[in-house]
């Protein structure tokens, strides 16, 4: 598809040459002619391993000038990855170009990447091999246009047949016989500096294309990083740059006018929540739960978490045992004598004057009836609430009771409570699967009420669950699979997370589509395209990434799991064993699912793409009726990603009907960016903005800046048809990412920022139908003033949203819906009903 950033540097290149080809730009050495066909010279090489892969070239005074980074290895986790080691590139019989690299000594994997024209990449493939510790690799095409692949490991010497295409890989069974001289590269000095690298002749046009794209880019990038003016010293040096003149004062005047001849429809649907489990948003968060651990599952997660982690009184006096355990999903569980247990919840149990559910699964070891006290206790284990509970039996069963926090407790900050379960007599027993809930929740369906409520304010259309990198996960095993979310909570499988705690399960998929059904909101489950994240560590093998995906054998019955999840959801009970679990769980009729996600911002690799379709395919022939959102990368525009996910989506859009774009930016790029959507073409899959968000250090400056983008977005509502921010919510002390839009404590502490401001305006006066206007400003000052008027169809109102970045009062007057003058106070933003 064309996009405006493709238009600026087809832009900067016609720019940045005169009609002979040569480049214009003064300050930069030319370039050295080699031949009278005005060919150039370049050198690709990797300056370090964490540099990339970077591209120099000859002068005419015979020196090499960087020009910029191609492209950077993906492979593995951030931080301790992400490594290119000795790359090779070679140019193809077609044109194209391809690029090999190490990526380290633990993995037996290797990097390759194509490319057309040294400037777009296609996203990275990571072959697997029999050795690890690959030293070196290169690759030489042949008759055929094949590739014979040679790798150095750290064991011998072995040969890889790579298709003309770069996508297949097939390695030879013995190994290679290969001169050294297969691996030896050009060298050339750069800043005193002797590198290593390929050397190759190019058409001087070409390489005038590629310095044009890094002189675009960096321009775009230097736009981008400009900060809002905050007050009227910097507005005025801004608009000094851009040659205009304001005059002296307070306000600014502007006419606005309303075109009511110029309108269309737009999505009724664009503000919707992105919910993920990160930063604790669900156990301890979302989840009215207080017990942490309260299954004894915490294990391998983080260093120091175990089975008694959160747990009081279990080191010494009992034991943690898994035989005969209350469910195959929940083996661990505690064996109790006389001694008390105590759980300290998250950091402390907060609560007030109100009943509490008990619950707990127990069983008699030694006997055949125990008696137990379940408690609240302070600090000095004064009893603030307690129950008592008979277990009979040697079989697991299901104990209920209630807590009730009288009048006369006195609420404290900061005072300690904990739950305790206190046992009579010496008789061993079993106790796992404890929980304890307010009986005053969301709706009655669990969800901690402020919160919920705070969320349901926002009025969203839509909920994304349950991920974000938690679905794809930390490599295969780690996953997220719906039916183990589902069903009784004894037999939810509960897990670690890419965020690196532990998960109860305890909201699962049938939550989440409650909590979506108490809000008026629609579902949008996402499933993992059968790979994991592509940051995943390395597993036993020393695989990272996507490691190799969900083998293919296996697939069949992934993609089952795929169609089970709308039986269970839209299926009739009578006919359907996963509509039956749905009703039995106490939801019979359907939920009325109609859209499902497949992927999150995954690396757009071939074992993804052979994965992703298989899915989509699937999906879409058993449910037609189903809408099928992909996905195209963590990135916007030019990601390679994002274009090459964009390509899979418009050349399958039989199977895909829209797909997932991700960014998270400084404010500046939306500012310079308020054009986006103006170009996408309205005959592709349609797009879900499924995570977005500014970044920085001004909470002010970030919002103002979705404002602005959110604006834009509902002029292009016709293209554009959901958008989420994220992440939604954190727990103060568990900021595994920042910023977030809702942030909270244990008590009912929270704090709603700037962004979740705008957010609850737009998704509070949402219309259908987008009401064309014209802003009468210099463009200087209009790019930081964002206006949107949509008129609602069933209600009949209209609103004008104005976000105001200026430090200045906006006073605008109002022209064609009604003729009035309001004023916008600087730096804020406004709804006007017309």
């Amino acid at each position: 598809m064309m996009k405006p950033k493709h238009l600026l540097f087809w832009i900067a290149l016609l720019t940045a040459m005169d009609m002979s080809g040569s480049p214009m730009d003064q300050d930069e050495p030319a370039y050295k002619i080699v031949n009278q066909d005005s060919i150039c010279q370049i050198f690709v090489y990797s300056p370090a391993a964490n540099q990339g892969l970077h591209l120099a070239y000859l002068t005419d005074d015979d020196r090499w000038i960087d020009v910029g980074q191609l492209c950077t290895s993906d492979f593995g986790p951030w931080g301790s990855e992400k490594k290119m080691y000795r790359p090779f590139v070679t140019k193809a019989n077609d044109g194209t170009w391809r690029a090999l690299w190490s990526v380290n000594n633990s993995s037996p994997q290797f990097a390759v990447a194509y490319s057309e024209d040294l400037v777009t990449w296609r996203p990275q493939d990571y072959p697997i091999v029999k050795e690890k510790g690959i030293k070196d690799v290169v690759a030489y095409q042949m008759d055929d246009d094949s590739f014979n692949i040679y790798l150095q490991t750290a064991e011998g010497k072995r040969y890889v047949h790579a298709d003309k295409d770069f996508r297949t890989f097939l390695e030879d069974s013995i190994e290679a016989v290969a001169d050294d001289i297969l691996w030896q590269r050009d060298t050339v000095t750069i800043n005193g500096k002797v590198l290593e690298g390929n050397a190759f002749n190019i058409p001087a046009i070409h390489l005038d294309y590629i310095r044009a794209w890094h002189k675009a880019l960096a321009d775009d990038n230097k736009e981008n990083g400009r900060p809002l003016p905050h007050t009227e010293a910097e507005l005025q040096a801004y608009l000094k740059e851009k040659h205009v003149k304001l005059a002296a004062g307070n306000e600014i005047t502007a006419q606005l006018q309303i075109q009511t001849h110029k309108s269309h429809r737009i999505s009724d649907r664009l503000i919707g929540i992105f919910f993920e489990d990160i930063s604790r948003a669900a156990d301890g968060g979302l989840c009215a739960e207080l017990l942490q651990n309260g299954d004894f599952e915490y294990h391998g997660e983080r260093k120091g978490w175990k089975a008694t982690t959160a747990w009081q009184g279990l080191e010494t006096v009992s034991a943690i045992s898994v035989e005969n355990g209350v469910s195959k999903n929940n083996p661990h569980y505690a064996i109790l004598t006389d001694n008390p247990i105590y759980n300290i919840g998250w950091e402390g149990i907060h609560i007030k004057h109100a009943t509490y559910d008990v619950s707990l699964f127990a069983r008699c070891m030694d006997g055949k009836k125990k008696q137990l006290t379940i408690a609240l206790v302070d600090a000095e284990n004064n009893i603030v609430a307690k129950t008592k509970v008979k277990i009979q039996g040697d079989q697991w069963n299901e104990y209920k009771s209630q807590l009730v926090v009288s009048d006369k407790y006195k609420d404290e900050p900061g005072k300690a409570i904990r739950f305790a379960v206190i046992p009579k007599g010496k008789e061993r027993m079993a106790v796992d699967m404890l929980s304890l809930m307010p009986r005053d929740t969301y709706k009655g369906h669990g969800l901690r009420k402020d919160l919920a409520e705070v969320i349901a304010d926002l009025h969203p259309r839509f909920v994304r669950f349950p991920g974000g990198c938690m679905l794809h996960g930390q490599g295969l095993e780690n996953i997220y699979h719906w039916k183990e979310s589902v069903g009784p909570q004894k037999d939810r499988k509960p897990a670690f997370n890419i965020w690196n705690y532990h998960q109860t399960r305890k909201l699962g998929f049938f939550e989440y589509f409650q909590w979506c059904e108490d809000m008026g909101a629609e579902p949008l489950p996402v499933l993992a395209a059968g790979v994991p994240c592509q940051n995943s560590q390395p597993n036993a093998k020393g695989i990272c990434g996507q490691q190799g995906g969900i083998p293919m054998a296996d697939m069949p019955q992934y993609v089952q799991d795929v169609l089970d999840l709308v039986e269970w959801a839209n299926g009739d009970p009578a006919t359907s064993e996963w509509a039956k679990m749905r009703a039995e769980a106490g939801h019979p009729a359907p939920f009325n699912l109609k859209m499902v996600g497949i992927g999150n911002e995954d690396l757009i690799s071939t074992d993804f793409k052979q994965r992703y379709l298989m899915i989509c395919k699937a999906l879409k022939e058993k449910h037609p009726e189903i809408e099928v959102i992909g996905t195209v990368g963590p990135f916007h525009y030019p990601s390679s990603d994002y274009i090459e996910g964009w390509k899979i989506a418009k050349e399958h859009r039989q199977w895909i009907d829209a797909v997932d774009e991700h960014y998270y930016e400084q404010p500046g790029w939306f500012i310079n960016h308020q054009d986006y959507y103006d170009n996408y073409d309205r005959k592709a899959p349609k797009v879900y903005l499924g995570e977005y968000a500014a970044n920085g250090n001004n909470e002010l400056d970030r919002a103002l800046a979705e404002g602005i983008h959110l604006c834009n977005i509902e002029r292009n509502g016709d293209v554009v048809e959901m958008t989420s921010y994220a992440p939604l919510l954190c727990k103060d002390g568990y900021h595994n990412w920042n910023p977030d839009m809702i942030y909270f404590d244990n008590s009912e502490n929270i704090r709603l920022t700037e962004s979740y401001k705008i957010q609850k305006m737009f998704g509070q006066h949402a219309g259908d139908t987008y009401i064309a206007s014209e802003l009468n400003l210099p463009a200087a000052l209009k790019r930081y003033v964002g206006t949107s008027v949509v008129k609602d169809s069933k209600t009949g109102k209209t609103w004008l949203k104005v976000v105001n970045a200026l430090p200045r009062v906006l006073k605008l007057n109002l022209n064609g819906l009604g003729n009035k003058t309001v004023e916008i106070q600087p730096r804020s933003s406004q709804v006007i009903e017309l």
